[in-house]
């Protein structure tokens, strides 16, 4: 039986030699450019004042979610591959799954926020600045920080208090909540309905905010009668729009790991995808698609 004195074994890293080396380093490359790039993208927006607009503080609190959501899994796994350092405590699992879904939840709110102010820019332009002032968007990014924690609270506070028995093995690279239930040796209905309520008011409630966002934009789009000024006003939210497929197509692998008879691992798939993948592509996807910010790092280098 175990409680919060034990600790869990996370899964050990199958592969030896030359590979596990170069896994080691892209993983760690990777990581070095999300906490670089993203440290970037908040320093350029603090010292630009061209940059003090409520999508660049959105952009901000977002690279700030990236940065720590990396955080918290990339560094255990780079032990585990590195030393095979897969023991974690019973407290260290359960804050690292908090904090995970936690951050990930602030993620999907703020894109949807995102969207709303996308939606506000191209539909209400005369009233943006009105709309979208500061008082606001320190209100919006607020609420984005505490509804990711407090939503992803009564799971955790459930699961911390489950009994555990048997195996202590947990057949992932870090504390993820569906290979930890697993291991438990009681009655789990409760924690799986506290997580679907907890995963349809993030990712089902902030996918229809974005979908209905973006449905309102391409219509006032549509009414643009010339074909550049369509283009021109779409690319404003081009960025947005590729960072809400990354992170989606995250939550569509995480659907997929229901569905029995694939070789893939999908649910691992999805760790990556979300936690490694987009928070590395996100300072990319707004420094190269977004003339401000090359203009604000071209200022700084050529000040330097």
């Amino acid at each position: 039986m175990l409680n919060s004195t034990n600790f869990f074994l996370l899964a050990e890293f199958r592969y030896y030699g030359s590979v596990r080396i170069i896994i080691f380093l892209l993983l760690l490359v990777s990581y070095l450019i999300t906490l670089a790039g993203n440290i970037l993208i908040v320093t350029l927006i603090l010292r630009h004042r061209s940059l003090h607009t409520p999508m660049y503080f959105f952009l901000s609190n977002l690279s700030i979610v990236e940065r720590c959501a990396t955080t918290t899994v990339t560094p255990k796994f780079l032990s585990i591959i590195a030393f095979g350092d897969s023991e974690i405590s019973y407290r260290g699992c359960m804050l690292q799954c908090y904090f995970y879904f936690a951050l990930g939840s602030v993620d999907f709110i703020l894109l949807a926020v995102m969207a709303y102010d996308r939606y506000v820019a191209i539909c209400q332009p005369l009233h943006y600045i009105t709309v979208m002032n500061p008082r606001l968007c320190i209100f919006l990014a607020v609420i984005s920080w505490l509804c990711g924690f407090v939503d992803t609270l009564p799971p955790t506070i459930v699961a911390y208090n489950l009994l555990f028995c048997g195996p202590n093995m947990i057949d992932h690279f870090f504390c993820d909540i569906d290979p930890i239930l697993k291991l438990v040796c009681q009655d789990t209905s409760l924690i799986n309905l506290l997580n679907l309520i907890a995963s349809s008011f993030t990712i089902l409630g902030s996918f229809v905010c974005i979908v209905v966002s973006y449905t309102v934009i391409i219509m006032a789009i549509f009414k643009i009668r010339t074909v550049g000024q369509r283009w021109k006003t779409f690319s404003t939210c081009s960025s947005h729009c590729i960072l809400v497929g990354i992170f989606y197509s995250g939550s569509v692998f995480m659907c997929l790991r229901f569905i029995n008879g694939f070789a893939v691992d999908f649910n691992k798939m999805a760790v990556v995808l979300n936690t490694i993948v987009a928070p590395m592509l996100n300072p990319f996807v707004y420094t190269l698609r977004n003339s401000q910010v090359i203009s604000a790092i071209q200022e700084d280098f050529s000040w330097r």
